[in-house]
């Protein structure tokens, strides 16, 4: 097994990406009519460049890897940052063959892509759109990133295609988190590249890579989480005293450390194995998600509940945190759904 502890590397990584979200994460005007902010995924893409980190150099990527793209998953899900790193660094670099020239574009940040298959979608998806020849038809529901991409992935029974996102149609969809605004497209003759003859391991192999890097963000959350409780329940003070003293507040934020911590190990092991190609992956991504996944809801309920009053309000942050952990759980697979895989990749009978 791999040296799971963060590299230095990964730590000034950290530094740098947490600098800059810390200065340019706003989130008041999340309440906008363009909640993704397009200038901050620019400087994140091509400035830092962290929408290539898992590509060679030769293609012109970072020639890091998935360990770092985890890191700067992490640092996006602590500051619930409104950019479409999911769709475009994530899904889409890890669908895209090495040799494919729309790899490039995304690695330097010149365009976005995201996977047309719907947000829930954890495994084994049906195919909704066909292809005839080079002409796509059909539609798929509730795909995230949508409204910002440039080209769409789309998997059709006939391989993988490239679509330009000017070609099709779009329809915004009311999401509980504004921050990962979803949409439903729809094909009628959209004109396509093939990228690949055979769309099924390339869709597996991005649905994994999903999976094991949205626990990265969701431990991300918790932590977040975790730490402004904790340093609120310091300060504040009811019946003359810091409410951080109650040894029933004491008892629920250690329980949530612990948690956390053991939600760290198990998100560090899934983006460790998916940079590494491990034969372990898809037990590491199902057990990743399906711990990761609740505790991130968790932390968040925690946060908004021991803030208070004030944990309630629209001012406060926490109910983006919330938000976005809320449709995470159901992003790329339920925890229910991960612990059922989980439960057919050890063999363990019903």
């Amino acid at each position: 097994m791999s040296d799971l502890l963060y590299s230095e590397v990964e730590e000034e990584l950290r530094a740098s990406v947490r600098s800059l979200l810390s200065d340019r994460v706003d989130h008041s005007r999340l309440e906008g009519p363009e909640p993704v902010d397009l200038k901050l995924w620019r400087t994140l893409a091509a400035d830092l460049g962290c929408a290539g980190l898992p590509v060679a150099e030769s293609a012109g990527g970072a020639g890091a890897s998935w360990r770092e793209t985890a890191v700067v998953m992490e640092e996006l899900g602590r500051f619930v940052a409104p950019v479409p790193f999911l769709g475009s660094a994530v899904l889409s670099v890890a669908a895209l063959p090495s040799d494919d020239p729309l790899l490039r574009d995304l690695a330097t940040g010149a365009r976005t892509a995201t996977l047309a298959v719907p947000l829930s979608t954890s495994d084994s998806p049906s195919w909704t759109v066909t292809a005839s020849g080079a002409a796509l038809s059909g539609s798929v529901t509730t795909v995230a990133d949508a409204l910002t991409a440039d080209v769409f992935l789309v998997p059709t029974a006939t391989g993988l295609f490239a679509a330009e996102a000017a070609d099709v149609s779009r329809t915004p969809v009311v999401s509980l988190d504004l921050t990962r605004p979803v949409a439903d497209l729809a094909f009628d003759g959209t004109p396509a590249r093939l990228v690949a003859p055979d769309a099924a391991p390339l869709v597996g192999r991005a649905l994994l890579a999903g999976a094991a890097l949205l626990a990265s963000e969701q431990l991300g959350i918790a932590e977040w989480c975790l730490a402004t409780t904790v340093d609120y329940v310091k300060t504040r003070r009811q019946f003359a005293r810091q409410i951080g003293s109650y040894q029933a507040i004491k008892h629920r934020l250690a329980d949530l450390w612990v948690a956390a911590t053991q939600a760290r190990a198990v998100a560090r092991y899934a983006a460790d194995c998916l940079a590494n190609d491990d034969p372990d992956l898809p037990v590491a991504a199902s057990l990743a998600q399906a711990f990761c996944s609740p505790l991130a809801v968790k932390a968040a309920e925690e946060c908004v509940q021991l803030h208070g009053g004030i944990g309630f309000t629209w001012e406060h942050p926490a109910h983006w945190y919330l938000k976005r952990a809320r449709a995470n759980a159901i992003a790329l697979g339920s925890a229910a759904r991960h612990r059922a895989l989980l439960a057919d990749l050890v063999d363990l009978p019903a």
